[in-house]
């Protein structure tokens, strides 16, 4: 499951304007420190899950990308959410939601949803082009202070999707593009890239992001020190500060999260998403006896 993959390194140092980051051309390179290929489950591909990279990744707990044909059936059922926020970022198609407090909504191509602390029923929409569904669902551990916060549930259109160059920023901020989403936690970083074939890139967290990964969707990247990253595939980036640098193999479309490491411990056999597991075995008691499935 997991590897790295190497290749050619540039043949050019990338300028910073080149680039769209504040990054000199001496600027240290932050590294990979994982690269794994997601676990297919129908389809949804698996891509950070608590038990296989979870604990790197804090507070980003799951990543789901989807793949799917239009359809009725739910493609994501009732979920029992407890200290945690979604998101879903529509790459292609148009999918619904309704959460346990009545609120509902269509979220169409480019679009974000976001919910803290709900129940949600999510189903698959046609596209215009009759091609696929795609979608990333995000799920984002929440700090105390937000656990216990009554926040509804957001659609934001794509018109309101703010961007910089080729980064749309779903939370936090780059360059003059922030969120639209009210209520987020602070200091979480999540993006959508799109690149051109031989388009360069770079990124530098905020200080004290000490959590970077990044997640293709279509094409692929290669990184400074000659390591590639596919589609369906996820990068994990050292704790050490540094610039990430890439190049588009192809028309390249991605997503990027940065965040401070979550620092309370997990304990072994607790389920991570939660302050306290009540919450999640009053909405599903089966989930009590069930053992984790390890990725």
């Amino acid at each position: 499951m997991f590897g790295v993959k190497s290749g050619g390194a540039f043949h050019a140092p990338l300028r910073p304007h080149d680039a769209a980051c504040i990054a000199g051309p001496r600027a240290a390179g932050r590294p990979i420190v994982l690269l794994a290929s997601g676990r297919r489950h129908g389809s949804i591909t698996r891509l950070i899950t608590p038990w296989n990279i979870g604990e790197l990744t804090t507070p980003f707990v799951f990543l789901d990308y989807a793949e799917v044909t239009p359809e009725s059936q739910p493609l994501y059922g009732i979920q029992p959410h407890s200290g945690i926020a979604t998101l879903t970022l529509v790459l292609n198609g148009e999918v619904s939601f309704e959460d346990a407090a009545g609120g509902h909504g269509e979220v169409r191509t480019g679009g974000v949803a976001w919910m803290n602390a709900a129940h949600a029923v999510w189903r698959g929409g046609s596209s215009a082009a009759g091609v696929p569904l795609r979608v990333f669902q995000l799920w984002i551990s929440l700090p105390p202070s937000q656990q216990s916060s009554p926040v509804p549930s957001e659609a934001i259109v794509p018109q309101r999707v703010e961007a910089e160059g080729p980064v749309r920023v779903i939370l936090g901020r780059f360059g003059r593009a922030v969120s639209r989403i009210h209520g987020a936690p602070a200091d979480i970083n999540y993006f959508h890239v799109r690149l051109k074939d031989g388009q360069r890139w770079c990124y530098i967290a905020p200080t004290g992001h000490n959590v970077t990964w990044l997640a293709v969707d279509r094409g692929g990247l290669q990184l400074q020190e000659g390591e590639r990253v596919y589609w369906e595939q996820i990068a994990v980036f050292g704790d050490s500060g540094g610039v990430i640098e890439a190049r588009a193999d192809g028309d390249t479309s991605f997503a990027l999260g940065s965040a401070r490491r979550s620092t309370r411990p997990l304990a072994p056999g607790e389920y991570p998403l939660l302050a306290s597991p009540a919450p999640l075995l009053e909405a599903d008691p089966e989930l009590d006896r069930a053992e984790p499935v390890l990725e």
